[in-house]
């Protein structure tokens, strides 16, 4: 009966879906959830710790105008519990899998949120016939911590160990583990020319608990991300300052209008 079942899931279309499912990657449980219809098809890639509830206020606008796929990394959402260090390198090749065994022919425009841009990238590099566009909202970045250290080597040293420090007491994130501790810092991997949108905010903090969030951090935060994305013969940045890491929750309508068009440049 569950093999009947799973031949019924496959065989319709993709854009039937609109509700959370589970399918088996290896062997772990990937909750995903498909929706709407179109050429385009987008792949949403979730910030760390966050499951695929990450795009709520945007998934149903988008899933008007293509078809969207969200899921939940392994040991985030309802996807497999896991206890030990997956890569961005491991998570970009899950993502190849799940892709695959969602039948999934085409390319995508991946669209990826905080620690999720280090997946996307690294999607981007090792899977480039896979890729049509690349978006990155607020992108987690090798380079964060190289900004405050710029800013105050003591104080920020203490500040990135205390912030893996409190990541770690809230389970194995994967986050802090993947970059922040690496030495030397990796630089960004090599993209193939595609349309690529980075949105990210300079949106300054009144009271700001880390260098990282001082305004200086936040200027150099702004241009970091406006170089790499010019450095794209097809690259766009958005520099926002009215919304913090989480510009689809309180810019909805900005982002999905930076989709849209990220769509139509990647359909030329």
């Amino acid at each position: 009966m569950r093999l009947v079942l799973l031949f019924m899931m496959f065989a319709l279309p993709l854009g039937v879906f609109a509700a959370p499912e589970q399918v088996s990657v290896g062997e772990y449980r990937i909750e995903y959830e498909i929706k709407g219809a179109g050429e385009a098809t987008l792949f949403l890639e979730a910030g760390g710790s966050a499951g695929m509830s990450d795009w709520n206020p945007i998934y149903d606008k988008l899933a008007e105008h293509a078809r969207v796929i969200r899921y939940s990394r392994v040991g985030n959402g309802n996807s497999t519990a896991i206890r030990k260090h997956f890569s961005s390198e491991d998570y970009a090749q899950g993502a190849k899998t799940l892709l695959e065994a969602l039948g999934v022919k085409g390319k995508v425009i991946y669209i990826a949120h905080s620690y999720g841009a280090n997946v996307a990238r690294t999607f981007a590099a090792q899977y480039p016939e896979k890729l049509a566009a690349l978006m990155l909202i607020e992108p987690s970045s090798e380079h964060d911590v190289d900004i405050m250290r710029a800013l105050d080597l003591e104080l920020a040293e203490k500040q990135i160990a205390q912030v893996k420090l409190d990541d770690m007491k809230n389970g194995m994130t994967n986050q802090y583990l993947d970059f922040w501790s690496k030495r030397p810092l990796p630089d960004y991997p090599q993209i193939p020319d595609i349309p690529v949108t980075v949105i990210a905010s300079i949106k300054k903090y009144d009271d700001p608990q880390l260098l990282f969030f001082t305004d200086e951090a936040r200027n150099m935060w702004g241009e970091l991300h406006s170089n790499w994305a010019h450095a794209f013969p097809q690259g766009r940045v958005v520099l926002t300052e009215k919304s913090y890491h989480y510009p689809q929750n309180d810019e909805p309508d900005m982002v999905v209008n930076e989709v849209l068009a990220l769509i139509s440049r990647a359909s030329k």
